[in-house]
């Protein structure tokens, strides 16, 4: 890729690309993108708040499906050729234009540092690596709340991965959880009744603060629970960290706005 000399002195254009005279660097197929997703291969819906449905974000994002990769493959059965196909995912995307990457699921936490080791844009693989952040914002005090698809499958080494392995955390999944579980663990069906996806990921919510009442702060894990983030903050009363409102805090950091001075003459 040709390379603006150092001693030139560059500017910025409204794209974010710099400038040598009035000329544009260009080093990307496609422009006017911030987040790159990585997804794995599914085909139950996705309403409007998650990460593979474009129409509910306010951003544009680019996306590359690992074919072949499930959820159920990434939570039971993660290995080193699963781990290789994300970072050629990664890479790819950063090739075509993505100024940030990110994943269709939690349980890409595994991945963090080695996909973040691999390209020269952030990576948020998972919205787990929100959990030191939480935590520091919450006083340090309280466990941080953690919705998941699979309790079972969330290991130390997830929160390891993103440096959250000595905070406490009080973990509720959504095994038990006959229709979350049915379509999107099991993948039995495609069809999803949305409604009682959404009671049974606030059941889910209500059963970890009476475990643990201390809780201020929740952190969904799953990309399937930001579409009803609203309703577990207006009955729990907590702060809510998902995947979408990271990959938005995400988006705004790599395509900054242009503020103009309104008291400039």
């Amino acid at each position: 890729m040709p390379q603006i000399p150092k001693n030139t002195r560059q500017k910025a254009n409204n794209i974010g690309h710099p400038t040598l005279g009035n000329r544009t660097r260009g080093d990307r197929n496609i422009y006017g993108v911030s987040i790159g997703v990585i997804c794995l291969e599914s085909y139950f819906p996705k309403p409007s708040g998650h990460i593979k449905n474009p129409a509910g974000l306010s951003f544009p994002v680019l996306y590359h499906t690992i074919k072949g990769a499930t959820v159920q493959k990434l939570i039971n059965a993660p290995d080193a050729a699963l781990r290789d196909r994300f970072i050629t995912a990664a890479k790819d995307l950063v090739r075509e234009g993505a100024r940030a990457i990110t994943s269709s699921c939690g349980f890409s936490a595994l991945y963090q540092k080695e996909l973040a080791a691999a390209v020269d844009v952030p990576v948020f693989a998972s919205s787990l690596i929100q959990i030191p952040l939480v935590w520091n914002m919450t006083g340090c005090k309280a466990p941080v709340g953690v919705l998941t698809a699979n309790s079972k499958g969330l290991t130390p080494a997830h929160f390891a991965a993103v440096g959250a392995a000595d905070i406490p955390v009080e973990i509720q999944g959504m095994e038990d959880q006959p229709e979350f579980s049915t379509v999107i663990l099991k993948n039995q069906r495609t069809d999803m009744d949305l409604q009682r996806i959404e009671d049974e990921v606030l059941d889910a919510a209500r059963k970890l603060l009476a475990r643990a009442p201390d809780t201020k702060s929740l952190v969904l894990e799953c990309t399937d629970m930001p579409p009803y983030a609203h309703r577990i903050q207006r009955e729990t009363g907590l702060p809510v960290f998902d995947l979408t409102t990271l990959a938005t805090m995400a988006h705004n950091a790599t395509t900054p706005l242009r503020y103009k001075d309104r008291f400039s003459n």
